[in-house]
């Protein structure tokens, strides 16, 4: 098998070792507009080589596109023009405005839309790891648009991997992953802002950091390149479920102004439910 891989960052790229460690791809093209990340991946044994998109299209038997969100509404409608019955899967964490912008292309049969749930806060080909995906969810979105042979060939692929499946609809994913993913990124650039601003001695952060405040910061490192666009393609949702945190943080300051422990009790017990989600 044959895999040509568009965006050789930390997905991309750990996606590249994961198909090779576990024996699902034999050989791995990149394609890079950037000569430097080209270069990186090489050095790293990510991809055993690096060719011009038409090129490495031609040769793939699955294109995985993994750059930045924003370039997928002009990128796949070119990829899809350029197979001839080759699969194409994106790994983004945004849908519906994605899949839109293929929905009426005579090839859409062959694309797939994938969201491996899996990432860290670092960003490149040197972040690239292995074993990233194994035990994580892999969510397929609007599965029934896509051929069912392709559908199962990726299911196998994501398997093969270590990956679970799920599937789901364009609209709901988003709406899902907006509560689960995108305002935890939000709440911690905030929380890293609000520290800057009122704590300007570095190096006290530094010695008091704790692990909560470690982990709860950790996704504010997160590359802007990589979640500005994630959050203006699905700002409808982003901006619903910020509503909805702002008026928690609006009544937990508020239970604070009145004195009211007894009620903020309440209030954190209320959260704690999450317990029976999250073991």
């Amino acid at each position: 098998m044959t895999i040509t891989i568009v965006g050789i960052g930390l997905i991309g790229g750990s996606m590249a070792l994961s198909l090779r460690d576990y024996g699902f791809a034999n050989h791995i093209i990149g394609v890079s507009r950037r000569p430097e990340t080209a270069q990186k991946a090489l050095e790293l044994g990510l991809v055993d080589e690096i060719l011009p998109l038409e090129e490495a299209i031609k040769k793939a038997d699955i294109v995985i596109v993994a750059t930045p969100v924003d370039l997928y509404v002009t990128i796949l409608p070119t990829i899809l023009d350029l197979i001839d019955n080759q699969i194409v899967i994106e790994v983004g964490s945004t849908k519906k405005i994605v899949i839109d912008a293929i929905r009426n292309h005579p090839k859409r049969a062959n694309f797939v839309a994938t969201h491996p749930m899996a990432g860290t806060e670092y960003s490149g080909p040197e972040a690239a790891i292995h074993d990233l995906f194994k035990n994580k969810l892999c969510v397929l979105c609007d599965a029934e648009d896509s051929k069912p042979e392709f559908v199962t060939k990726i299911e196998e692929m994501y398997q093969s991997i270590g990956m679970r499946i799920a599937f789901m609809n364009s609209t709901d994913h988003d709406r899902h992953t907006a509560y689960i993913s995108h305002i935890s990124h939000i709440c911690s650039f905030a929380l890293a802002l609000t520290v800057l601003e009122k704590e300007k001695d570095e190096e006290a952060i530094f010695n008091l950091a704790s692990t909560g405040f470690e982990s709860t910061v950790r996704l504010a490192k997160s590359n802007p390149d990589t979640w500005v666009p994630i959050f203006r393609q699905n700002r409808d949702n982003v901006l619903s479920v910020l509503d909805e945190y702002i008026n928690n943080l609006l009544k937990f300051k508020g239970l604070m102004l009145a004195d009211s422990y007894e009620k903020l009790h309440e209030f954190f017990e209320e959260a704690n439910k999450i317990k029976k989600i999250l073991k």
